[in-house]
């Protein structure tokens, strides 16, 4: 039987968007394995609504 736990389901908000005053939010649902990267994830994704790629944090 496999051992559970390590995976956990995260979300990244796009932080360049509230600065912009556009209305709507980027976000991205992921997973991320908490003992390999404890601290938060930021990664680049596609900002569809600014139409370009911006930095997204893990929020929560």
């Amino acid at each position: 039987m496999a051992k559970k736990g390590n995976r956990q389901q995260i979300i990244l908000e796009c932080t360049e968007h509230k600065k912009s005053g556009v209305a709507g939010t980027s976000r991205y649902v992921t997973q991320k394995n908490k003992k390999n990267t404890p601290d938060r994830l930021e990664l680049k994704k596609y900002n569809p609504i600014l139409k370009k790629y911006t930095v997204h944090k893990e929020i929560r």
